[in-house]
């Protein structure tokens, strides 16, 4: 759908905000925020059980190119880990990809920091090699070969470049993530069981597996800067999946939502709604976090999982000064220039 440019970023629940920004600097290079706010999530209350709750968040972007991590906690609430193991194929977001400039380069360094790598170096289906790592939190992570880079810095990976997605039924799925959200490029569609996958909780199971992407690159004010983005859909053929956050609120432990960056929401309202994918949420016409304002909405996908849509109107530059770079009169279909978006780093934190 051509209101829908790329993944801007993947939620995720997490206990300590800054505990897990840290790590996510140091190891991920997620360094330069765009908004850092604590504030009551008003809008969320029908995912939260119907009750305002206080959460502290934090958007960090990698200046070389990728989708950001919104690092999401409560703080008017413990935030409450799944009942069950989750394994390969539960639905919704169960591992998000990040890319690397060289996988064999930041699988030896993330050995030699110590991280929790769970997996070899091991190749998809297509012969491209990855690996998977678990941060503190027990969330996994799969480095992939970057597609494309916005600006060089010392890091060996850039952002986040899309992710897993269990599903209950694949065709249903497809439709929905090709032909709502862009996807529309099928890289493979393999049936079986997969040593790639071998090292993930369940991974031994039997599953179909779909590689998408998109076949037009995307257009759009942070184009540039967000990359190229692969979903993988996931689903169990022996084994019956559970939904993720099952009997738990949004914003609790895990992937929360996967989050596209658009243009035009209300003429996104009336496209998705006629599709039969209708706005479960959004702010009226603005919300502001502080720092950053826009537009934002959600939807699900055909098994319940969170699909959030964020149509920009400000972000900080350098906020000390009160530098914002503001959108709101500029044409959303066009990339910003590289000079306009690598100001951003003007607001990196170094550890």
């Amino acid at each position: 759908m051509k209101n829908i440019i790329g993944i801007q970023q993947v939620g995720i629940g997490i206990p300590d905000v800054q505990m897990a920004w840290t790590y996510y600097r140091k190891n991920f290079g997620m360094d330069i925020p765009v908004f850092q706010e604590a504030a009551e999530a008003k809008l969320m209350t029908k995912y939260t059980g119907g009750v305002v709750h206080s959460r502290s968040a934090v958007l960090a972007i990698n200046i070389q190119g990728g989708s950001g991590l919104e690092i999401w906690q409560y703080t008017s609430r413990e935030t409450v880990k799944p009942k069950f193991n989750i394994q390969m194929g539960d639905l919704g977001l169960f591992v998000t990809r990040i890319k690397s400039k060289n996988v064999e380069t930041t699988y030896n360094e993330f050995l030699e920091k110590k991280l929790h790598v769970i997996s070899k170096l091991i190749k998809d289906p297509n012969g491209n090699e990855h690996f998977f790592v678990k941060d503190p939190f027990d969330n996994i992570f799969q480095v992939v070969e970057g597609r494309d880079w916005f600006r060089p810095y010392k890091h060996s990976t850039g952002g986040m470049c899309g992710g897993m997605i269990g599903v209950s039924d694949m065709d249903k799925s497809i439709n929905f993530y090709s032909n709502i959200l862009g996807y529309d490029n099928i890289e493979y569609d393999k049936t079986g069981v997969f040593d790639d996958l071998g090292s993930l909780p369940g991974g031994s199971d039997k599953c179909r597996r779909v590689l998408l992407s998109k076949k037009v690159e995307n257009t759009g004010n942070f184009s540039k800067l967000l990359g190229s983005s692969q979903i993988e859909l996931i689903q169990l053929l022996e084994r019956k999946p559970r939904k993720i956050f099952e009997d738990r609120f949004w914003g609790d432990w895990g992937f929360i939502h996967l989050c596209f960056d658009v243009f035009n929401m209300k003429e996104l309202e009336r496209n998705l709604s006629a599709k039969g994918y209708p706005f479960t949420v959004q702010s009226d016409n603005s919300f502001d976090m502080g720092e950053a304002s826009g537009h934002f909405a959600y939807c699900e996908d055909p098994d319940g999982y969170w699909i959030e849509f964020v149509e920009t109107y400000k972000i900080p530059i350098l906020k000390k000064i009160g530098w914002y770079l503001n959108l709101g009169n500029r044409n959303r279909t066009k990339p910003l220039p590289n000079w306009m978006l690598a100001t951003m780093a003007f607001s990196r934190v170094k550890d």
